[in-house]
């Protein structure tokens, strides 16, 4: 008989880290090729956002707050050692959100004034809106003291953060961000439509390795291995046949791995190989596998 046992798989090959490690690589593209104004006084992109750059202040900061912080909530160990800085950084996720999202939606309205389609505009308010439902939903349930389904919303939440990453990175790559406005919108609506679609496939694999454990077969353990106990200690235990439960005391024979089972009324050799089982009369049995 093979002994199985659960493992754990490697932490750094699971899907959570795989994405964190994604979205560490789009933000490292994103920053120096649709960001970099920032640091340069006499960017061109200044005269654009000249009529609305205070609105765009608190809209950026709030919004990568949100970007920075969420990866941070879906710590598992952050999560169990340290429960009040997750509350706290929580609550900054929030906060984020909600002072991004119209903050995105009102500079929008600034952008249609100077030319672009009202279409766009309803595309940043349904991604608002999007934001801020699932995170709403995810903070009334955590208020509710609904774990598991705070952690489902907080997941959508989160995949619609990462839209202003993945219409960036999509436009910088295939070259959509040098074509006119409504590739643009074209890539939002896009991406809007993928964040949930791929939130709920991350929460139905989770659901399906909690449903199927991987585990791992070691070697075949020798019937000596499995009786492995201290030199110079006895013990007893119950056999179980078709005749019934008989007693056999289990006798060290100078080996750490060796053992004899002594019957005196049978010479039938037994290997016992499952957990201690309480017996009928109080003491423990391990029930075997008999062999002639």
């Amino acid at each position: 008989m093979s002994a199985v046992t659960p493992f754990m798989q490697s932490s750094w090959l699971r899907p959570k880290y795989l994405l964190f490690a994604a979205i560490g690589i789009m933000l490292a593209y994103v920053i120096p090729h649709d960001e970099s104004f920032l640091v340069h006084s006499k960017d061109p992109m200044w005269q654009h956002y000249e009529p609305f750059k205070w609105w765009l202040l608190p809209h950026g900061i709030a919004g990568a707050c949100a970007l920075l912080l969420g990866p941070m909530q879906f710590s598992d160990r952050l999560r169990q050692r340290f429960r009040r800085l997750h509350r706290v950084v929580g609550r900054i996720y929030v906060a984020g959100v909600f002072v991004a999202a119209p903050l995105g939606v009102y500079i929008q309205h600034f952008e249609e004034g100077m030319g672009d389609p009202r279409s766009f505009s309803i595309a940043a308010a349904v991604d608002a809106a999007l934001w801020m439902i699932t995170t709403g939903i995810a903070l009334i349930f955590i208020l509710s003291g609904k774990v598991q389904e705070h952690r489902q919303w907080m997941t959508r939440s989160f995949a619609v953060t990462i839209v202003f990453l993945e219409v960036r990175v999509i436009g910088g790559v295939t070259g959509f961000d040098s074509l006119d406005v409504h590739a643009n919108e074209t890539m939002v609506w896009a991406c809007l439509a993928f964040s949930i679609l791929s939130a709920d496939l991350v929460l139905q694999s989770q659901e399906l390795r909690r449903s199927h454990p991987v585990v791992g077969r070691h070697a075949p353990a020798s019937p000596e291995r499995m009786l492995e106990s201290p030199i110079g200690q006895s013990d007893r235990v119950c056999l179980q046949s078709r005749r019934g439960v008989s007693k056999h005391e289990v006798i060290p024979n100078g080996s750490l791995t060796t053992w004899n089972h002594s019957d005196p009324r049978s010479t039938r050799s037994v290997t016992l190989s499952r957990p201690v089982l309480r017996g009928r009369s109080g003491s423990d049995c391990h029930p075997p596998s008999i062999g002639a």
